[in-house]
This record gives C-alpha cells, sequence and structure tokens, in this order.
C-alpha cells in the first residue's frame, strides 16, 4: 500500500541525513518511524493498571494485615512526621 505526505523541508532533510547515515532508503526511514509511532501510541492507550500489573505483589512490607488497615498506618505514620 503505497502513503503520499507532505513534509516541512527541514524534517525531509533530517529523513534523507538519516536514511544516507545508516545506508537505508528514505521510505525505510518512514516506515521505521511510523512502526515506533504506532507501537508507542498503542501503549500509551493502555490502561494503567495494565502498565504496573506486573509489580503487583512484587513487595512486602512485613506488616501482615497491611491491605486491611492501611488507613490505620498511614494516620499513625503522618502523626509520627507532625511531632
Amino acid at each position: 500500500m503505497q502513503l503520499t505526505i507532505r513534509m516541512p523541508e527541514e524534517q525531509m532533510t533530517m529523513i534523507e541525513h538519516i536514511a544516507k547515515k545508516m545506508e537505508l532508503k528514505k521510505s525505510d526511514v518512514t516506515r521505521i518511524a511510523l512502526k515506533k509511532f504506532i507501537e508507542e501510541y498503542n501503549e500509551s492507550t493502555e490502561k494503567p493498571f495494565t502498565k504496573v500489573k506486573h509489580l503487583l505483589g512484587i513487595v512486602e512490607s512485613g506488616i501482615p494485615d497491611l491491605g486491611q488497615r492501611h488507613r490505620d498506618y498511614l494516620i499513625k505514620k503522618i502523626k509520627k512526621v507532625d511531632k
């Protein structure tokens, strides 16, 4: 499939420079850039939970009931700091 785009001259100059440096065609450089943009866009549309779910449950606090009493522990910690 073919795509035609208009670009500012300075961006086109940069693409030409990169293509020459990497010994690629301008179209190859453009395809690589678009692929990277699409991958990053898809990652940015992920829900926050999806981005951090691999981290959940990997740290141990040593406090067995922290999940149930987190508010109590937080208030106790804040009161200690205020003193």
